[in-house]
């Protein structure tokens, strides 16, 4: 077979309809991509190889796994193609379950046993999630309940409690932080007692204190403990919440997956899809691979699901192992830290490479996926990711470098000379919200220009690392990081979920001096949703060139400034901020290594440079992928973390905002009180405001609110009530 494929020329055609013993010729295509990459590793790579997929879904029954055999070969689609390499299994079999409820079920599908994710017609399901039924006590394990009543539910071990950070107008922010959303499982419930899942929960609450910083763990980067007295959030995928269109339940121990439809949605006909895979595909120790016209999709992740749960400290990243809150990433700081410090634990991409040299992803689609989309870790040098989208993602869109090595003499550990450019990333994260659009941990030489990122959960673009020492006055994590370049992205509606961060954040050192460090320059970052800056270099960011961008509608336009821990002589870490145009800045100035010179203040783009504004974004040839979608229509995901403030015979009402709006654009919010009072902003006047006036209201009587969101499919679900 090796022989008939290397005489069809130098391509191996790939067909969902093809033959697993077919020699790969356009009249005789494989099926597999496994069988493609085998042909494809025994042809002449004197000559270009090209693994062509024809159109259709290729399932995958375990990932496809690729090393320095299959160096040099391009896999692409065929002219005209939309192939889709799913990890993702049919759910079928539907019927009535309970009339009463409207809930359908269907058997799980063989192969399947555990998944987080569930789509129906592209539109991810939301796991059947509410507000805890009783009250919590915290305890050292746990919890003890103001009742039985979670003791009753069917698979308790399977229950996970969020606690969603953020601080918004009046909210009281829970969890480590207000931009992180920490997940554990519960592991048991007797009667009243509720013991949370281990290793999450000590890593979670026993974080140890810093006695020099006693609002920060000795991490220095958030709490040591859960806020709010360890009140979480929202209590998830419990069959016993499942009551409302749109939600879904897999019942491990019946065999069973319940769902209640949205309206219009006929589960007899309907595409439900659910993710079996954890990794589509990995690479390591090849060069010059491509990958271009393929959509990567329906894939899980299910460390969230184990006891480890996502014990978060920033951006995903999180402690895992039994002990993890007393040691890692500890280095210096207790006896016993591991090295480096920070080096915590990243989350893994659905789509990973390391130690790769030229690899490319063009044209391609991220979609419909549980971890993160794309991961380009230790040793990816001269990647090329462009014109790509970006969507639909659990955590961090894509991933560059990692965070575990700071330092090397290695030549190939090092992440450098990498460009992204001219993707789309929006509508993410949509589960682990304290994720980014893109992160970018210990890198050199690379570019991230001429993006297009919106709607995300929390920050934008993410650099840099380690730099959280300087809180205590001690240097910041020394690495390798240098020359890395920021230019030119649009970046919109960002922080939709939660706080303290930016259109584009950074943190710890970035190069050996200015001309060497990193350049934040020619963005436009507009409308944030929450709390935070626009540009926002955090502890210990040092030798950062912040120039040229347009900077309007955000609560801060640039923050800070942070003492020089690392040369320990009384100055700032060196930041050259100069020619900007922004609504709130500071005035002129230069001291202990800051300047700020020349920049302007507008009210809005149209007071800054056109060749800026029309500049950032994607460049022309590249616009068309803003109008690809993947999904039905469908109406907006509900509302989060509605609060209320009390008024003379009114009340405020603020929201956080939905980070998927359906497919098209949110229009408007609804505010309903409990005793009928109703009150319309447009989404752009919240925008503006950030909260609603619901006026009509009777003074010492007790009201709950909800809201909606509307597109022009119409009203999506009622957030839950406040």
């Amino acid at each position: 077979m090796a022989g008939e494929a290397a005489a069809a020329g130098t391509t191996v055609f790939v067909s969902p309809s093809g033959d697993g013993t077919a020699p790969g010729t356009p009249a005789r295509p494989v099926r597999t991509l496994s069988r493609a990459r085998d042909l494809a590793r025994a042809a002449d790579h004197g000559a270009t190889v090209t693994v062509q997929l024809a159109d259709g879904v290729y399932r995958l029954p375990a990932p496809l796994v690729l090393d320095a055999r299959d160096s040099g070969v391009t896999w692409t689609g065929a002219p005209g193609a939309h192939p889709l390499v799913s990890g993702g299994v049919p759910v079928t079999g539907w019927s009535i379950a309970d009339p009463a409820r409207g809930l359908w079920s269907a058997p799980v599908p063989a192969g399947l046993t555990n998944t987080r994710q569930l789509y129906v017609n592209g539109v991810r399901a939301q796991r059947a999630r509410g507000r805890v039924p009783v009250t919590l006590t915290a305890t050292a394990t746990g919890y003890t309940a103001g009742a039985a009543t979670m003791a009753g539910w069917r698979n308790p071990s399977d229950v996970e409690f969020v606690y969603t950070g953020g601080d918004g107008l009046w909210s009281t922010w829970y969890g480590l932080g207000p931009w992180t959303e920490a997940r554990c499982p519960v592991g048991s419930i007797t009667g009243t007692t509720i013991a949370m899942a281990q290793p999450c929960w000590d890593n979670s609450t026993k974080r140890p204190p810093d006695p020099n910083h006693p609002t920060r763990s000795i991490g220095e980067v958030g709490p040591g403990d859960l806020h709010a007295g360890r009140q979480p959030a929202y209590v998830e995928n419990a069959l016993e919440l499942l009551d409302r269109p749109g939600e879904w339940y897999l019942d491990r121990s019946a065999g069973r997956v319940s769902y209640a439809p949205r309206p219009g949605e006929d589960l007899r006909t309907a595409d439900v899809q659910a993710p079996r895979l954890e990794t589509l595909l990995a690479g390591a120790n090849l060069s010059n691979v491509t990958f271009s016209g393929i959509q990567f999709a329906y894939a899980t992740w299910l460390r969230p699901s184990t006891g480890e749960g996502l014990s978060e400290v920033q951006a995903t990243v999180s402690l895992t192992g039994r002990g993890a809150y007393a040691r890692q990433g500890l280095c210096g700081q207790v006896a016993g830290g591991t090295c480096p410090f920070g080096a915590w634990t990243k989350a893994p991409g659905n789509v990973s490479f390391h130690h790769a040299t030229g690899i490319r992803f063009l044209d391609n689609a991220f979609v419909h996926l549980g971890a993160a989309g794309l991961d380009l870790g230790h040793g990816t040098q001269d990647a090329l990711v462009q014109g790509c989208v970006f969507t639909d993602i659990s955590g961090n869109g894509l991933q560059l470098g990692d965070i575990d090595v700071a330092q090397t003499t290695t030549a190939g550990e090092l992440t450098q000379r990498n460009r992204i450019s001219d993707n789309h990333f929006s509508a993410l994260p949509v589960e682990y919200h304290g994720g980014v659009g893109v992160f970018v941990g210990y890198v050199q030489d690379s570019t991230i220009s001429h993006n297009q990122i919106d709607h995300v959960a929390y920050s934008g673009i993410s650099l840099g690392w380690g730099g959280w020492l300087d809180k205590v006055h001690k240097p910041a994590q020394p690495n390798f990081s240098r020359g890395n370049v920021v230019a030119d992205n649009l970046i919109f509606e960002h922080m939709r979920v939660l706080s303290d961060g930016a259109g584009v954040y950074t943190n710890g050192i970035t190069g050996p001096s200015l001309a060497a460090g990193e350049h934040i320059t020619g963005n436009v970052i507009h409308d944030q949703a929450g709390p935070g800056n626009a540009i926002y270099t955090d502890n210990g960011a040092a030798y950062i060139t912040i120039a040229g961008n347009v900077l309007y509608h955000n609560f801060r336009s640039w923050a800070g400034r942070h003492t020089n821990d690392t040369a320990g002589d009384g100055s700032l870490d060196p930041e050259d901020v100069q020619h900007n145009w922004w609504e709130g800045g500071e005035p002129a100035s230069s001291a202990r290594q800051v300047t700020l010179a020349h920049n302007q203040l507008i009210t809005g783009p149209g007071d800054a440079p056109s060749s800026i504004v029309d500049g950032a974004g994607l460049e022309p040839a590249y616009r068309g992928i803003l109008s690809a979608s993947f999904a039905a229509p469908a109406a907006p995901a509900a509302p989060d973390l509605v609060e209320a403030l009390a008024g003379n015979g009114f009340a405020y009402v603020a929201w956080t905002r939905p980070v998927e709006e359906g497919g098209s654009p949110v229009t408007g919010y609804t505010v309903t009180a409990s005793g009928g009072q109703r009150a319309t902003i447009s989404a752009a006047d919240l925008r503006r405001l950030g909260y609603v006036k619901v006026a009509g209201l009777t003074n010492g009587t007790r009201y709950a609110f909800t809201v909606t969101a509307s597109n022009s499919t119409g009203a999506g679900q009622a957030s839950r009530p406040a």
